[in-house]
């Protein structure tokens, strides 16, 4: 499938002829999804993060994220155009298991699903995992590189993990636009084949 490095345009009938898809990009606390959406999106990506606050610390394991200073309150937005006659929208869930109750609203309607992985951290992405498995939403498991090293072989994951081997395995890095693409690529060619198996 060919990229096309579009950028946001006047509404050309192009546009208006494009297949548009929902992909959403879920996961646990930290582990990636508004820097995904962000690395990717041609437009300027919607992000609802608001400031940590001292009232989270009981709630939030911040030991593996000594950085992180915000999070994602309802959801991330952006656009990609994979080719002339395919727009893909993606929609970030939150990652902490208080804002769960919107994923049902922010799924609806979904092609498929990234769930991305932190491997320092797999039991974050469990309930990630059971969510669109339990509700048959096709998706590929996309290990995020942090500082671009994998620490951790990809069989060795899904073998943790317990996905079975008819689910993609990318290996990828939340912050390369390039990187990223390959994900969506993945999965939209994922979801393209369980469809016409049905």
């Amino acid at each position: 499938m060919a990229f096309v490095d579009s950028e946001v345009s006047g509404g050309t009938q192009a546009d208006q002829d494009a297949l548009s898809v929902k992909i959403v990009v879920a996961g646990g606390f930290g582990v990636g999804k508004t820097t995904f959406v962000g690395a990717v999106s041609e437009i300027e990506p919607l992000r609802t993060e608001a400031l940590m606050t001292e009232a989270s610390t009981s709630v939030d394991d911040l030991s593996m994220l000594p950085e992180k200073r915000t999070t994602t309150v309802a959801m991330d937005f952006g656009r990609i155009t994979l080719a002339e006659d395919l727009v893909l929208y993606l929609f970030g869930t939150p990652g902490q298991n208080r804002f769960w109750f919107m994923w049902d609203d922010i799924t609806r309607g979904a092609i498929g699903a990234v769930v991305l992985v932190d491997t320092r951290r797999l039991a974050d992405c469990f309930g990630a995992i059971d969510y669109v498995e339990q509700r048959g939403i096709p998706f590929v498991v996309a290990l995020n590189a942090f500082n671009g090293v994998q620490e951790h072989d990809v069989e060795d994951v899904r073998d943790a993990l317990q996905v079975g081997p008819e689910v993609p395995f990318v290996v990828t890095d939340a912050r390369d636009r390039e990187s990223v693409k390959v994900v969506l690529v993945t999965l939209v060619e994922h979801a393209m084949s369980l469809i016409q198996q049905t």
